[in-house]
């Protein structure tokens, strides 16, 4: 890898006894724009007041997102995962703490939004951030493409390109510049087809995989 200062990390995130908290393709948005937002170590604007300039203005919510990313980051998003009951994320600190912080103000922004809307109250995610070092690029790679897998293993969808709430079309370039939130090609280098070949001849394994797993745990 190209720059390991404060290393690479696996972050995985569940939710309580998991139970459904992303439901809607609003609830998965949510979630992308909060990462992209808390990205940013101080933003110009809070969070509830980004949502209610983005209600007055004709599109502008992508516009400001753009100009966020120019600004002083707390972590870099190298590849997520947005599933029904759990987050995965590949981060890379860019400040001390960085993930801890990052996480815990996704997390809980989420948790007021979900228990707003659903009237309830209580935690919605179980525990702390679970998050695991990668060690080599080899692994890394590897682990985008576990990451992207998530949904066609979980059988939400055929092909991993279905899924609109991870960032395997940003690895297809096939997502325009100012709706992406990661940033992976110093760490990576990805040829989008070469990249779209290695994914797609996992996919039979991965599911297998999954089987026998669920097997030796019933």
């Amino acid at each position: 890898m190209k720059n390991l200062d404060f290393g690479i990390y696996h972050v995985f995130n569940k939710s309580i006894a998991g139970f459904k908290i992303f439901n809607l393709k609003a609830d998965f948005l949510r979630m992308k724009e909060l990462c992209r937002y808390y990205q940013i170590e101080k933003p110009s604007l809070k969070f509830s007041r980004f949502k209610e300039f983005s209600k007055l203005n004709k599109n502008p919510q992508m516009k400001l997102l753009w100009k966020l990313s120019s600004e002083k980051k707390i972590v870099k998003i190298i590849a997520y995962c947005i599933m029904p009951t759990h987050l995965h994320f590949i981060l890379k600190p860019l400040i001390e703490n960085g993930i801890s912080v990052f996480t815990s103000k996704i997390l809980n922004s989420y948790t007021r939004y979900f228990n707003i809307k659903h009237n309830r109250k209580g935690p919605l995610w179980e525990g702390r951030s679970k998050r695991v070092l990668v060690k080599t690029d080899e692994q890394l790679l590897h682990l985008t493409r576990y990451i992207h897998l998530n949904p066609v293993t979980a059988h939400l969808v055929e092909k991993p390109e279905e899924w609109k709430f991870s960032s395997y079309l940003e690895y297809l370039g096939l997502i325009p510049p100012q709706e992406c939130i990661c940033e992976f090609e110093d760490v990576l280098e990805i040829n989008p087809q070469r990249y779209r070949q290695f994914v797609e001849d996992r996919i039979s394994y991965q599911r297998e995989l999954a089987k026998i797993k669920a097997l030796l745990l019933e």
